[in-house]
């Protein structure tokens, strides 16, 4: 079987950037799992994968643009200290959490201010290029519980 819309493809992968730093990988645990055609991981990674089949290993390139997208400096913002929970400590590098219009929101504090903290809504991984070492460990067709879902399920089902 080949990696197509609708099948489930089971990798292993070492996440790089330009500098050869791991950043993530699967490698020490359980294969990643997703729904091809269905946007589980990013977009130039699975173009890359397109018709791929078990035991293929390739080395795949993402420009930001089919990663997580470049740097948007207009997420980018600085937040008064009164719009935190008074009991929060606001430390460099922390993840914060709003909740937005479609759910919750993710920033990164990047700089401690006088008045607060500036914070960045941008995609850790945004403004990157990302290099896969990937290997494909198996394809098979998605039962129709995950088609509907649009994702992968575990081994013994999934419950919403």
């Amino acid at each position: 079987m080949k990696a197509a819309h609708g099948m489930v493809v089971t990798m292993h992968y070492t996440l790089t950037n330009d500098s050869g730093d791991v950043l993530d990988s699967s490698r020490e645990g359980d294969p990643l799992a997703y729904l091809h055609g269905h946007g589980n991981i990013i977009p130039g990674l699975e173009k890359a994968l397109e018709g791929a089949i078990a035991g293929h290993k390739s080395k795949v390139t993402v420009a930001p643009a089919e990663g997580y997208g470049e740097k948007n400096d207009e997420l980018v913002f600085e937040a008064a200290r009164d719009q935190f929970p008074p009991d929060m400590t606001i430390a460099l590098g922390e993840r914060v959490y709003a909740e937005g219009p479609q759910g919750p929101i993710s920033f990164t504090i990047v700089e401690l201010t006088d008045k607060g903290a500036k914070l960045d809504g941008n995609h850790p991984l945004a403004g990157q290029t990302l290099h896969f070492d990937v290997e494909i460990v198996s394809v098979r067709e998605a039962t129709a519980e995950e088609t509907k879902h649009g994702h992968v399920h575990g081994e013994h089902g999934h419950h919403h």
